[in-house]
């Protein structure tokens, strides 16, 4: 939830910093279906189907991270890309060396009101040995704020990335120096007076 809010405060902010939108259309990205794919399977693991088998929802959490990977490495020449890849290699670190989880802090899953126990597949939580915790959900969104959960620093690297590349590409004022916007107007003829 985190990231979902994040984005959506991306989006809003590109016309508020005089960039457009529609611009996104113009980006050749590729494996478009990868990335879909993976939230799709995000999506049924963690809300339609959380009962069942935990080693089957283990392996299919895996696996939305590979196809998630496989569409940064296919679209990585687009500005920005490298930071959410890095976030999610972070996140994927944390996930595989965990069986499949997501070690949570107590503490932050208890600031986010996120603290309950499920016999259900979860996505993160507390776990008796964790290993590689510091890459974990140790963030919290307090429970009084919207969409309040629980956090990793992947996350916040994915969450980084995203707003470098939506305002680049979008060409907002808070675009990166060197980005497509730049690029193109280094193409352009300059003006050189005639002697």
């Amino acid at each position: 939830m985190f990231l979902v809010a994040f984005a959506a405060c991306c989006l809003i902010s590109v016309p508020l910093a005089g960039g457009r939108l529609s611009k996104l259309a113009d980006v050749p990205l590729r494996w478009v279906a990868a990335i879909f794919a993976s939230l799709f399977i995000k999506v049924v693991i963690i809300s339609i189907l959380p009962d069942g088998t935990p080693w089957v929802r283990r392996v299919l959490h895996r696996g939305s991270y590979r196809l998630a990977a496989a569409f940064l490495v296919m679209s990585r020449r687009i500005v920005g890309l490298w930071v959410i890849a890095l976030g999610a290699l972070l996140n994927a670190i944390a996930i595989f060396s965990n069986n499949g989880v997501m070690p949570a802090s107590e503490g932050a899953l208890r600031a986010a009101g996120r603290l309950e126990t499920t016999k259900g597949f979860i996505n993160s939580g507390v776990l008796a040995h964790p290993r590689m915790r510091f890459l974990g959900d140790i963030f919290a969104m307090p429970k009084w704020m919207p969409l309040h959960n629980v956090f990793s620093i992947g996350d916040v690297c994915i969450a980084i990335g995203f707003a470098i590349t939506i305002h680049t590409l979008c060409e907002s004022r808070l675009a990166l120096r060197g980005g497509r916007a730049s690029r193109r107007s280094r193409r352009a003829p300059s003006a050189a007076p005639s002697r």
